[in-house]
């Protein structure tokens, strides 16, 4: 009775921050789609009110001055490649070290934990290195491989714990009517962690898609080879920048993140309420 009391009694405060909280993430995002219609004017005359016209000029002019087309088509080609090799590797090495056990498979599981250690930046001139020496440097493919690396350590483990909670019996059963360790992992722990699958295509999506320092880096001036979020800055000018067309650049290229989002959110939720019946 006292515990419900209490619950009651927060009920009210828990609405009003979630409320709260949720007024925190709208409001810059109401500013970013109503100031993509604006111009500087008018950005910062009326910030917050609708714009006076919703025509798509900052839309048409931000698209031919970053030349975003073949921007987002790089990105899209990186990002997709990069997803697909880091999936590819990063699910038989969380089934491997999910379903071992002894020294080996704990000193594994730290190595890969050892990985969120590592600075990003420091890896940067070293990395440079390594793509001139392999004869991959300014290609998207070393850019590929060199992301999907970066994100394994943070997707190895979460597979792991996910990997963890399908009970053993499953696996037991399949090896007595003869599956083998590939069948085990297609058709028992592959499906069953679909929700951790999906949580970590979403997190590497944001990263790879959202990566700007080492893609500048690795793949040079080239305008054809830049990513999206490469030739964004190319709307900012040291002596006037219209605001407009710039955010309308950024509203651009956000919105394949907000796709993949509703496309794996059906995943992600049931991620998400898995580990709230566990807790």
């Amino acid at each position: 009775m006292a515990r419900t009391k209490s619950r009651t009694r927060l009920s009210p405060v828990s609405h009003i921050l979630a409320w709260a909280y949720g007024l925190l993430l709208v409001i810059p995002l109401y500013f970013l789609v109503i100031s993509s219609f604006k111009d500087n004017t008018e950005i910062f005359s009326e910030p917050f009110a609708l714009p006076r016209s919703w025509l798509p000029d900052n839309f048409v002019a931000a698209w031919e001055t970053a030349v975003l087309g073949p921007g987002l088509l790089n990105s899209a080609l990186i990002t997709g490649g990069a997803e697909l090799v880091s999936i590819l590797v990063a699910v038989p090495a969380a089934f491997a070290i999910a379903r071992s056990t002894g020294v080996l498979s704990a000193l594994t599981e730290r190595f890969f934990a050892a990985g969120l250690l590592i600075p990003a930046f420091a890896a940067l001139v070293p990395t440079m290195l390594l793509a001139i020496a392999v004869g991959l440097f300014q290609t998207r493919e070393f850019l590929v491989l060199f992301l999907a690396a970066s994100v394994m350590p943070l997707s190895v483990l979460l597979l792991t714990q996910f990997m963890r909670t399908i009970p053993p019996e499953l696996e037991e059963s399949a090896s007595m009517d003869g599956a083998g360790t590939g069948r085990i992992l297609m058709s028992i722990y592959a499906p069953l962690t679909m929700p951790g699958i999906a949580t970590v295509l979403i997190l590497n999506f944001l990263t790879f898609w959202n990566e700007y320092l080492f893609t500048l880096s690795l793949l040079g001036p080239d305008v054809t080879l830049r990513t999206s979020q490469v030739a964004l800055p190319g709307l900012v000018s040291q002596g006037y920048t219209e605001y407009g067309i710039l955010l309308a650049g950024c509203l651009i290229t956000m919105v394949p993140v907000y796709l993949v989002y509703i496309l794996l959110q059906r995943h992600v939720e049931g991620a998400l309420l898995q580990g709230a019946i566990k807790s």
